[in-house]
């Protein structure tokens, strides 16, 4: 039986770098893959980037209205077999197309592995991941490190190199002065603090 997998990780820890190295995986072995990219993220526009330099281009840009499950019938119907759906920053797809992907693994019968965050720099959830978290048949986390060595949980958001903890959900990491940076919790909690005590001397 195909599956849905999540494999979820804070920032850097190697999500869209382990997507790329299983779309070469396949397609070394003469297999078809296919890769949703969330239109939201425009970071490297239509290109996936990974921290160490490696670029893909995605087969489909994904928007709010889209209809994921239609997209992959169509691409079955006029390109053949598909082996694996591959699904870039998956947290910003909406819920029901996280319940289409699943359609897609049940009755097209085609593994869809969905790479992401688990939650926002405020620890709140994010629509996708929260829907994919409840569906998934596999759900496996992509570890990584904190600054201070510690294992990384979270994700903190700087706004010209210092920490804020405030703001919408959505800012692309990298464009204009956002960057992100992954956290334990020790570490992010000290931050947060230190963000709030400059608030209230201000």
């Amino acid at each position: 039986m195909s599956k849905l997998y999540f494999r979820y990780g804070a920032m850097n820890s190697g999500k869209s770098t382990n997507l790329m190295q299983v779309a070469y995986n396949y397609e070394e072995r003469g297999m078809k893959v296919k890769i949703f990219k969330p239109q939201v993220d425009t970071k490297g526009g239509n290109r996936l980037v990974s921290r160490l330099g490696v670029v893909r281009e995605a087969d489909f840009s994904v928007k709010i209205q889209d209809d994921l499950y239609e997209v992959t019938e169509k691409w079955i119907q006029n390109e053949g077999k598909i082996h694996c759906i591959l699904v870039d920053e998956v947290q910003f797809l909406k819920a029901e197309q996280i319940d289409q992907l699943l359609k897609v693994a049940i009755v097209l019968k085609v593994p869809v592995i969905c790479y992401g965050l688990r939650t926002d720099f405020l620890m709140n959830g994010f629509e996708g991941s929260a829907r994919l978290l409840l569906l998934a048949h596999s759900i496996e986390e992509l570890k990584t490190i904190c600054t201070c060595g510690k294992k990384a949980l979270l994700n903190g958001r700087k706004i010209n190199g210092e920490f804020i903890f405030e703001g919408a959900q959505v800012a692309i990491d990298l464009e204009g002065d956002v960057e992100y940076q992954s956290l334990c919790a020790d570490c992010y909690f000290k931050y947060r603090k230190k963000a709030e005590e400059k608030k209230k001397n201000l």
